[in-house]
């Protein structure tokens, strides 16, 4: 991190500064929230769950915020990512990614997209009325895993539509893949388009020689990202920035305005400076270690289970650097011909959970706040589930339908979102426009969406994955007996 980012009052940034001396605080308060920090008088078994819970109006500034202390953590995140802009946010990515959305551009106006994109984008481009012009995912051969997106595929989108406002790409991928974001950022410049990267899965890029350098940083135009998933946040912490050459200040402002709440949690937004800070001062320490967990862990595991699949930044090149992120470790089951979701059962059993596991896939996710005891347990425990439930020949490697959709478009999908739409049988759906949004989740890309046409493939896609074991998101009938539907 540059050295502006010098948090004031004993390394602490102001809004920590205010959150320590809230909680030393023992004149009542007659502001929101009502439970005043009291709750432990009235009810014991809320005070864990409310501990931390400080506003940021009358918590950790005034009610009228004449300290201006998110404005100062802003001021210098924005310093730190290079930026004109940075907004703090305590609603996740989502919330910044609408927000990024209804300020690229009017209803009716295109954007390109990723198709492999977040619920999120969906529901931003739903809210703003932009059209996307959607760049189809694609797999790497011999892994399997979903690629980021190509300059060459760009290329091929903007000669679709070249009076898009903006190409909006995700950057880290689910499981670790990356786009060369240069490259990208230098195409879509020069054919007078803004950059827009949700980084929601690599807050802790920028912060190691060995990993890729904020979007930002890169050319990208704006980026937003969870501080609580790779970062060190409270969970919702969230961030967006932007230069604003090719975006308006005004608009990004108003639009992050209109999708943020009025009573913002000052825990969340502390944690969100405070993360920045520790990354700061020993983020590349702290990262070096966890990276090296990560390689540890991948080399004990091809010990103890032979043929399994372990990618990483050696499979992927490119023209700067991998195209794939060291700190993510994805285990690939179908070599062993074992099932990664009889493996989480038995690993929940012992009290174990990862962030991602379908029948070919297991995808743990090790951050800063791991060490060697941790990841040890957590590789004891891998080997113990998939040794306990292999069963099967080898299968080969293949991407999740999440990351295979070809859509077939029909209209927009505000249009479609709004549009009187009916529940009818599945099978009587193949063929109508998609109503609704349904995905496997994880990883939460839609593999049917408002306005696009509803195929025997994906309907037959979406049933193998609930019938091994995914929660099938969004759908208005997850069992997927019924669909929702345009109305003809």
């Amino acid at each position: 991190m540059s050295g502006d980012h010098a948090p004031p009052e004993g390394g602490r940034g102001p809004l920590i500064s205010a959150f320590h001396r809230a909680q030393r605080r023992t004149a009542p308060q007659f502001t929101i929230p009502g439970h005043k920090g009291r709750i432990g008088e009235l009810a014991p078994e809320l005070k864990g769950p409310l501990a931390a819970d400080l506003p940021l109006h009358g918590g950790l500034d005034t009610p009228k915020l004449t300290q201006g202390n998110l404005l100062q953590a802003e001021r210098v995140a924005a310093r730190h990512f290079g930026a004109d802009w940075c907004r703090f946010g305590v609603g996740g990515s989502t919330q910044a990614n609408l927000a990024l959305c209804l300020a690229l551009g009017r209803p009716g106006e295109r954007v390109i997209v990723s198709r492999a994109l977040h619920r999120s984008l969906f529901s931003g481009l739903v809210l703003s009325g932009l059209e996307p012009v959607w760049i189809p995912p694609s797999a790497h051969r011999s892994t399997g895993l979903p690629l980021g997106i190509t300059p060459s595929a760009l290329r091929r989108a903007i000669a679709r539509a070249p009076e898009a406002r903006a190409v909006i790409v995700t950057d880290p991928s689910y499981l670790g893949t990356l786009s060369p974001i240069s490259e990208l950022a230098r195409i879509a410049h020069g054919a007078g388009m803004a950059l827009v990267v949700d980084q929601a899965w690599g807050a802790h890029f920028g912060f190691h020689p060995g990993l890729p350098s904020h979007a930002l940083a890169r050319g990208a135009d704006a980026l937003i990202t969870s501080v609580h998933k790779t970062g060190l946040g409270h969970t919702q912490g969230s961030l967006a920035c932007a230069r604003t050459g090719r975006l308006e200040r005004t608009r990004l402002e108003r639009a992050f305005d209109a999708t943020h709440t009025t009573s913002p949690a000052g825990s969340i937004l502390a944690s969100i400076e405070g993360s920045l800070d520790l990354m700061a001062a020993r983020g590349e320490e702290l990262l070096g270690r966890a990276m090296g967990l990560v390689a540890e862990a991948r080399w004990q595991l091809r010990e103890s289970l032979g043929p399994v699949g372990l990618p990483d930044e050696s499979q992927f090149p490119g023209p700067d650097g991998p195209l794939f992120d060291p700190l993510r470790l994805v285990i690939q089951l179908a070599p062993l011909g074992a099932d990664g979701r009889a493996a989480e059962e038995e690993m929940l059993r012992r009290g174990v959970a990862v962030e991602y596991a379908d029948r070919d896939i297991l995808a743990p996710v090790i951050t800063l706040a791991d060490d060697r005891g941790t990841v040890g347990r957590l590789v004891r425990e891998i080997v113990r589930a998939v040794s306990a439930t292999a069963s099967g020949p080898a299968r080969p490697l293949r991407a999740p339908i999440s990351w295979r959709v070809r859509p077939e478009v029909a209209m927009s999908p505000r249009e479609a979102f709004f549009a009187r739409h009916e529940r009818v049988p599945a099978p009587q759906a193949v063929g109508r426009v998609s109503a609704e949004l349904v995905a496997p989740y994880p990883p939460g890309i839609p593999v049917l969406a408002p306005g696009e046409v509803v195929s025997e493939h994906q309907l037959r896609a979406l049933r193998a994955a609930a019938r091994g074991g995914a929660r099938i998101a969004y759908a208005g009938d997850p069992s997927l007996r019924w669909l929702d539907v345009v109305s003809e």
